[in-house]
């Protein structure tokens, strides 16, 4: 296996720090910055893999929105069994979606992969029993997010499931304090630098955008899906199932 870069984009000062963009700095990184700066993010790939082992359909598509390098994808990928399924996996950024290409040419996998480098917003979904939406709503506008959950439900079969995964915002100010805290201490203990975390912090301020757990189970309920709750939550990092 090739060593995996190290992400050190932020460990000198930057004069013009910008906002955070998934380019292809980021792209090359973006393993080694991931694991290193979410935590259960692991935990949370492989049981993508056995919620779609579990809920993928006969003849439907299983989405990876926002797909970034494709980790969702390959766990959706060795895990289906459901006859005649296939995997769509979208994401803005064109950088990530070609180098997310080379990584599922690279692959054993035998279920079918599409990739689409689109914007969630025109990304039409149908006949969808899993979508996996893994820290991907957080980047998007607050004013566009239902839209966008709208339209999965709408293009999802009966009991399809969408697992969101998100940074997650507390209401009560020492609660927030805390987790936020305990985050930037998984970061130290991961090798990051108090200027790494300030900076990146500061490029993602008004780039990734948390909401509380209320707000994402109230979406998901104004959407039209029966059920919705977390599964899995570390700090302030938290994925829900929903099921429609």
């Amino acid at each position: 296996m090739p060593d995996i870069p190290v992400d050190q984009i932020f460990a000198e000062p930057i004069p013009d720090l910008g906002e955070f963009r998934f380019d292809q700095k980021v792209v090359e990184v973006f393993p080694d910055m991931i694991k290193r700066s979410v935590p259960g993010y692991a935990t949370t790939i492989a049981m993508i893999g056995d919620l779609c082992q579990r809920y993928a359909q006969p003849n439907s598509y299983c989405y990876d929105l926002g797909c970034s390098l494709g980790a969702a994808t390959l766990a959706m990928r060795h895990n289906i069994r459901a006859a005649d399924c296939s995997i769509i996996g979208i994401d803005s950024s064109a950088a990530m979606i070609e180098r997310c290409g080379q990584v599922m040419a690279a692959d054993s996998g035998e279920v079918a992969v599409q990739l689409r480098c689109a914007d969630l917003l025109e990304a039409e979904i149908e006949r969808a029993s899993v979508v996996v939406l893994n820290f991907t709503l957080q980047f998007i506008a607050e004013a566009e997010r239902q839209l966008i959950i709208e339209r999965i439900y709408r293009g999802m079969l009966p009991g399809g499931v969408l697992i969101l995964s998100e940074k997650v915002h507390f209401e009560q100010p020492g609660h927030q304090d805390l987790m936020v805290e305990l985050h930037h201490n998984f970061k130290r203990a991961n090798g990051y630098s108090d200027l790494e975390i300030a900076q990146k912090r500061n490029a993602l301020d008004n780039v990734l955008r948390p909401e509380t757990l209320a707000q994402h189970k109230q979406r998901l309920s104004s959407a039209g899906f029966a059920s919705a709750d977390v599964w899995f939550q570390c700090f302030n990092f938290a994925s829900l199932i929903a099921i429609k």
